[in-house]
C-alpha cells in the first residue's frame, strides 16, 4: 500500500516538473495573470466555470480572488458561475446543460472582462458554448485544460494546457496554476 501511496505522489511531482520545464505554458502562465491585472484594474471582473472537479477548481480559484490570498487587502470582482443552484437547476432543466454557462455570461460578461474555463478534456459542451460567447460579447478567453487542450484551443485568447492526459494530475497542477495566477495578480495590485 505505502509502495502504491508513493507512486501516486510521484505521478504528481513528474506531471508538475513536466509543467515547469514547459517554457510556453510558464509564459501563458504570466500573460494570463498580466490580462487578469488589466481586467480588474479597468473595473472589469474575472469569472470562472468548469464541471465537476474543475468547478471546485473554479470556485477555490474565484475565493482566493475575491476573498484574498496572502494578503488582506480590497476584494477582487471574481465569481464561479455555477455557484446558483437555483439558477443551473431550471436552465438545465428548462433548456439543457450544455447552456447553463453561456446563459449566465451572456447575462453579466462585458467586453474586457475575463473568462476561465477549466475542463481537462477541453471538450465540455457547455464550457465550448460559454467560452463562444465570451468571444462574441468581447471578453478575454482563457482555458484550462490538459495536454490536448481539445476542441478549446479554437475558443481561447489563452490556453494553459498541463501536459498530461490523466485528470487527477492535471486537476492538481490548475490548482498550482491557480494559485501562482492568483498570487502574481495580488503582488502586482496590491504591491507591499
Amino acid at each position: 500500500m505505502a509502495t502504491n501511496i508513493r507512486s501516486l505522489i510521484q505521478a504528481s511531482i513528474d506531471t508538475k516538473q513536466l509543467v515547469l520545464k514547459d517554457e510556453t505554458l510558464l509564459a501563458t502562465i504570466q500573460q494570463v495573470a498580466d490580462a487578469c491585472v488589466e481586467a480588474f484594474r479597468n473595473d472589469k471582473k474575472v469569472l470562472f466555470c468548469g464541471n465537476g472537479g474543475s468547478a471546485a477548481d473554479a470556485q477555490h480559484i474565484s475565493a482566493e480572488l475575491s476573498g484574498r490570498f496572502y494578503t488582506d487587502r480590497e476584494p477582487l470582482y471574481s465569481e464561479a458561475l455555477h455557484v446558483n443552484s437555483s439558477y443551473m437547476t431550471a436552465v438545465a432543466n428548462d433548456y439543457s446543460y450544455d447552456v447553463v454557462y453561456s446563459r449566465m455570461v451572456k447575462a453579466c460578461g462585458r467586453k474586457g472582462d475575463v473568462l476561465v474555463g477549466i475542463t481537462t478534456s477541453g471538450n465540455s459542451k457547455n464550457i465550448l458554448q460559454a467560452m463562444e460567447t465570451a468571444k462574441a460579447q468581447g471578453m478575454i478567453t482563457v482555458g484550462m485544460t490538459g495536454a490536448s487542450g481539445g476542441k478549446m484551443n479554437d475558443v481561447c485568447d489563452f490556453m494553459l494546457k498541463v501536459p498530461s492526459s490523466d485528470t487527477p494530475r492535471i486537476q492538481e497542477s490548475h490548482i498550482l496554476i491557480g494559485h501562482i495566477i492568483c498570487q502574481l495578480i495580488e503582488e502586482n495590485i496590491f504591491p507591499k
